[in-house]
């Protein structure tokens, strides 16, 4: 069985075919997840469920930011997502971090961290390492048999929602998604397979996104299922980069 953790990118916003939440079969999707789906029933029967969240964050203390804001966060991964893997799955994919890398570049600019904002980013990305490892141990608790890929982010800043936008307001956005990236997504290697997203040159490329500029077109929700579907046929993948291009394309 194969369970899907997302936010809108699970739920393939974006796509032309979508997989929507709490789908149990999404092999008609253009999406990274019926693509998956798809491409593993193949050679087997897979059954699916899509535990997308629209909105959701990580960890119940971004959610608690993006809420006193205004966002209205609709969840987290950790507390409303990861307690209904079946212990049935033996694959899980996790794809977190853009809609916390929004909520937190919003706190710095409404002010959080006064005049220490790195500060404060740093604190955050701590407790989004933290939450990542608990949700990993909540699903290998519900769920022991299951193989987890995680994909780490994009250089959000440097994407095309934020063409036009002001450019140290762009590089406030880069330094929270590789921040995330680098310190609290790529160390998970360590137990799981973390597949690359950020220094990967495709994720920048224009065709890659929507319309709306954030969320991934058929072309980038196939890069994205490419790269899952890499780790879970070889059972492994090479060690993200600590350092690339990409993660100061913002100058």
């Amino acid at each position: 069985m194969y369970t899907a953790i997302g936010a809108s990118d699970a739920a393939g916003v974006g796509a032309s075919v979508p997989c929507l939440p709490l789908a149990t079969s999404c092999r008609e999707s253009t999406a990274y997840v019926g693509l998956i789906q798809r491409r593993l029933a193949e050679t087997r029967t897979v059954a699916l469920l899509n535990l997308a969240l629209p909105g959701g964050v990580l960890g119940p203390d971004i959610e608690a930011i993006g809420d006193e804001l205004g966002r209205n966060i609709p969840g987290n991964f950790l507390t409303q997502l990861a307690p209904f893997v079946p212990p049935t799955t033996t694959l899980v994919t996790i794809f977190a971090g853009g809609n916390d890398t929004n909520t937190l570049a919003l706190a710095v600019a409404a002010g959080r961290g006064g005049a220490d904002p790195s500060s404060f980013v740093a604190q955050q990305v701590q407790g989004f390492a933290r939450d990542y490892g608990r949700l990993i141990d909540s699903i290998r608790a519900r769920a022991p048999g299951a193989f987890i890929v995680v994909a780490n982010l994009p250089n959000f800043g440097a994407l095309p929602y934020l063409e036009g936008r002001p450019v140290a307001e762009r590089r406030i956005v880069q330094d929270i998604a590789v921040r995330l990236t680098r310190e609290a997504i790529n160390p998970l290697s360590s137990r799981v397979p973390v597949v690359d997203l950020m220094c990967e040159p495709r994720s920048y490329q224009p065709g890659t996104y929507s319309p709306d500029g954030f969320h991934p077109s058929d072309q980038g929700y196939a890069l994205v299922a490419e790269t899952f579907l890499q780790a879970i046929t070889s059972g492994t993948a090479p060690a993200p980069p600590s350092s690339c291009a990409a993660m100061t394309l913002v100058g």
